[in-house]
């Protein structure tokens, strides 16, 4: 059997360091010549069993430690490099494993100031929603990404935007889709622009949703994408050229500080102008008026996704024809929160969005089904809430499909004015409840920032309190606090 071969130079190098030892030194123990250390310490040469034999005797040196790896290590330092500030310098395994081999000490402080770093800007953003929830402006943040930019300018404000709007509709006017806009908006990037719209198979489009080639002058769709999800992206295509004024005349009163946040906000944009165009506003506030918001009856009165009809509620923000101020937040199944936006901004100071007890989260044990309840925040404020899984683009049948679930909601004081307030649990009778109150379920705005005490939920203690650990009693918690 082929004996494998063993490369420990670093290794050796602390051993001759850690003993005050020149090479010459050591080599002259090890009955070898110095040059050939060097090679071994620059991983240009194995070690030999009988070398191993005699780091062993003379220098006390286990073998178990020169056959080691600092797997750990590079475990960590894998995560380091994963974070998004640094995923474009990410090392090879081999890059990885030499710097874990030759700096261990440093590789270990590389990742305690990581992990410090990680642990600042979470406490920070903590900080930060408490003092916006209490009504005091604070600039405390930490280093932010463009997305994260985008993002928060987005939450903040209402997502509404009036110039898109009636650009939107001129746009509809003109086209007259009847009851087929996609075949309309083909037609008419094909007559005023000469684009040909192609839907590609997997194969030969595997990485991308949409891509357009100026020069054969032809849009490419990818068949992953349902049909309402190919009607987005043809409609983005073509409200970006015909809403060549207001889009970035909105772009610019966002004022995002950066070339990569402005073009992920022109994305953004164009993703509100597409749902503008597909559900023109006056007809669906009074489709959505006479529903009382039934998402279902929305989309397949648009033709639309169960997801585009339900963003499409949290934008009926017009000045004398506004809808129910509806707010809505996406997440995956990790629990990532990726798209949060509301009529009137989405509530991050009242709702916050972070308790693993909201519906969005259980959503994803029954995929498509709807599920209602109404919420209690910490402060007494009740929210109606509505979630359900999405669809991602579809797959091959070796791949896993993309989950997510969406939550949309309201103050529970709408909950007469939607179908789904009838879906409510009863009248609190007996129990403290007063008449006419639903029964909510207790939520917080987030684990770091709820002090609810007794939450099985609970994922992390609270910021705002200290530990209160007693070896003689534990809480129902696995964080306990005073």
């Amino acid at each position: 059997m082929a004996e494998q071969k063993i490369f420990a130079g670093p290794r050796i190098r602390r051993v001759r360091n850690a003993k005050g030892l020149t090479q010459t030194a050591m080599a002259e123990g090890l009955g070898i010549s110095p040059s050939y250390l060097n090679l071994i310490e620059r991983n240009q040469r194995p070690l030999t069993v009988q070398l191993i034999l005699k780091l062993a005797s003379i220098y006390k040196v286990e073998p178990e430690e020169l056959q080691g790896e600092a797997g750990g290590s590079v475990a960590a330092l894998r995560e380091v490099f994963a974070d998004p500030l640094l995923a474009g310098e990410l090392p090879g395994d081999q890059e990885l494993i030499e710097i874990a081999e030759a700096a261990p000490n440093a590789s270990a402080a590389v990742i305690k100031l990581f992990r410090a770093y990680r642990e600042q800007a979470e406490r920070l953003s903590d900080l930060s929603e408490m003092l916006a929830r209490d009504g005091r402006a604070t600039t405390l943040s930490g280093a932010r990404l463009p997305i994260d930019e985008v993002r928060e300018t987005f939450e903040r404000r209402p997502n509404y935007f009036a110039s898109i709007e009636e650009e939107a509709e001129a746009f509809t006017a003109l086209l007259d889709p009847g009851d087929d806009l996609m075949g309309a908006l083909k037609a008419w990037l094909k007559r005023e622009l000469g684009i040909v719209v192609r839907v590609l198979p997997v194969a030969t489009m595997p990485n991308w949703r949409r891509r357009y080639d100026r020069h054969s002058q032809r849009l490419f769709i990818s068949e992953r994408l349902s049909p309402f999800d190919q009607l987005r992206e043809i409609a983005m295509e073509a409200c970006l050229v015909r809403m060549r004024v207001a889009i970035p005349a909105e772009l610019q009163s966002l004022k995002l500080s950066s070339d990569e946040a402005r073009r992920l906000g022109r994305f953004e944009l164009a993703r509100y102008a597409a749902h503008a165009l597909m559900m023109p506003y006056p007809a669906f506030h009074s489709a959505a008026q006479r529903s009382r918001c039934d998402i279902d009856v929305l989309r397949s009165r648009f033709g639309v996704s169960f997801e585009q009809a339900a963003n499409r509620l949290t934008m009926l923000n017009r000045n004398g024809a506004a809808g129910i101020p509806f707010f809505m937040l996406e997440v995956d199944n990790a629990g990532n929160r990726f798209r949060k936006a509301g009529a009137q901004g989405f509530p991050q100071s009242r709702f916050g969005g972070g308790c693993p007890k909201l519906p969005v989260h259980a959503a994803f044990a029954q995929p498509g089904q709807i599920f209602v309840e109404a919420v209690e925040m910490p402060d007494g404020a009740e929210f109606l809430t509505i979630a359900r899984t999405l669809e991602g683009p579809q797959g091959a049948f070796s791949e896993r499909p993309r989950r997510t679930a969406l939550l949309i909601g309201c103050d529970i004081g709408f909950r007469d004015e939607i179908v789904y307030g009838a879906a409510l649990p009863g009248v609190t009778a007996g129990a403290g409840g007063k008449p006419g109150q639903v029964a909510a379920t207790p939520v917080g705005p987030a684990c770091r920032l709820c002090e609810r005490a007794g939450c099985l939920a609970r994922a992390e203690p609270p910021v705002t309190r200290p530990l209160g650990l007693d070896e003689m009693a534990t809480g129902l918690s696995a964080f306990d606090f005073q």
